[in-house]
């Protein structure tokens, strides 16, 4: 037998029930063994073991959290990691708190920051030397495939399954006319409980985009993303601002100060967008650019490389993402989202949608503050640039749901702390 018919055996370090269960032990019993000996208080009094059981419910929701979103594109690891830990243990810091359970806060404390702790030594020492092999059934549109990267393909010669044992899964082109060989090759990969893919979807999870060749149904078989959630983001994003606001304010009257003060014109730049269902609405922003006169609609609606009419005090703002503050006022009126497509100038999607098939359809959810696109691609203006901002926005409308918020989330924390993608 060839050394690449061998299917490998993965490192223990890898293996998701050693990790699981080192994260039980490791987040759940130091805190509680300590007690006594270094921390105040007795191992069998109601707060210690109410700790105990906290931190260990914390890892279990923190784990399937991690499974969930793990499943979307583009995800190292290492970036979901902390947001699922975060989930986890806020349910239950909120629980103990809604329920006034006795509990200690330094075991709580202790138990995210040795979860964590955990889990990242994991990922340094084993999992991100971790390389996926997929097997490849080559009929059909599977040829695309081995143009992205980040995989080792194998292409298969027979329909034979321990061909694929070194390979993580296997992926063939299930709309194409397959040899009935190969058709009893899938069904027996599936009995052997071996992961296959459709090719198509498991393009769409690897780039994070959905090809634009026509008009893509979600995960549910539906043009419509998941109702349930859409109305349920906008409560949580309403909610969610008006907490801010008593801190967002302050702050936006600062900085409209050092606006007026760096230059001349207004502190806010108002400009008509398209918004949800096609519907234009005005959206708010720190001015950030100098006005230009002799410029065209399209061009002033655009912003360049190196553009020379941002201002000293601009290139922080959006380097920091501060300018789009002032959309706090467009979410408060239920016209955006913190998360979601972001909102184009009318004048430039009148241009999209000209040049770019079912451009319109982006506008089926809420425009957001952040978005797939930006913490993908970063800030784009030519034609050839927004039809891959509109794979990955229509990534997002077929794959929403709660799970990629977070991911975005956190992700848009990283891009504000590095100024990834501003112009």
């Amino acid at each position: 037998m060839r050394h690449d018919q061998v299917r490998e055996t993965p490192s223990l370090l890898v293996r998701r029930r050693f990790q699981f269960a080192g994260a039980l032990v490791v987040g759940a019993l130091p805190s509680w063994f300590l007690r006594g000996p270094l921390l105040p208080g007795t191992m069998i009094e109601a707060a210690s073991l109410n700790t105990l059981v906290g931190n260990a419910v914390a890892v279990i929701i923190a784990f399937w959290t991690r499974l969930s979103i793990e499943t979307y594109p583009g995800i190292r690891r290492s970036s979901v990691i902390l947001p699922a830990a975060l989930t986890g243990h806020g349910i239950v810091v909120v629980w103990f708190v809604l329920t006034r359970f006795p509990y200690d806060r330094v075991g709580l404390a202790a138990g995210f920051l040795l979860h964590v702790a955990w889990l990242y030594i994991l990922y340094i020492r084993a999992e991100r030397r971790v390389r996926r092999r997929i097997a490849v059934v080559p009929f059909g549109a599977t040829d695309r495939l081995v143009e992205i990267e980040g995989v080792d393909w194998h292409p298969l010669k027979r329909a034979q399954l321990r061909d694929a044992r070194s390979c993580n899964a296997i992926v063939a082109d299930f709309s194409a006319e397959l040899p009935d060989e190969w058709e009893a090759f899938l069904a027996d990969a599936a009995i052997a409980g071996r992961i296959v893919y459709q090719v198509k979807q498991l393009a769409e999870s690897l780039t994070g985009r959905v090809e634009l060749e026509h008009l893509s149904e979600n995960s549910f078989g539906s043009l419509l993303p998941a109702r349930g959630y859409f109305y349920l983001k906008g409560l949580v994003d309403f909610a969610f601002a008006l907490l801010l606001l008593p801190v967002v304010l302050p702050l936006m009257a600062a900085v409209s100060l050092a606006i007026r003060l760096d230059s001349s014109g207004p502190a806010l730049f108002r400009q008509k967008r398209v918004g949800h269902a096609g519907r234009p609405i005005i959206v708010y922003k720190f001015r950030t650019m100098r006005r230009v006169e002799d410029v065209d609609d399209r061009t002033s609606a655009m912003t360049l490389d190196n553009d020379d009419r941002i201002t000293r005090l601009g290139h922080w703002l959006r380097k920091l993402r501060i300018d789009e503050l002032p959309q706090i006022i467009n979410i408060l009126n239920w016209e955006m989202s913190w998360i979601g497509p972001r909102p184009e100038a009318e004048v430039l999607s009148v241009w999209y949608t000209s040049e770019i098939p079912f451009y319109r359809y982006r506008h089926v959810v809420k425009p957001g503050i952040s978005g797939w696109a930006q913490v993908n691609q970063g800030h784009v203006a030519e034609v050839n640039e927004v039809h891959r901002k509109l794979q990955y926005d229509f990534y997002y409308i077929k794959y929403f749901s709660p799970w990629l918020d977070v991911l975005i989330f956190f992700r848009t924390i990283k891009t504000m702390l590095t100024g990834w993608g501003a112009r």
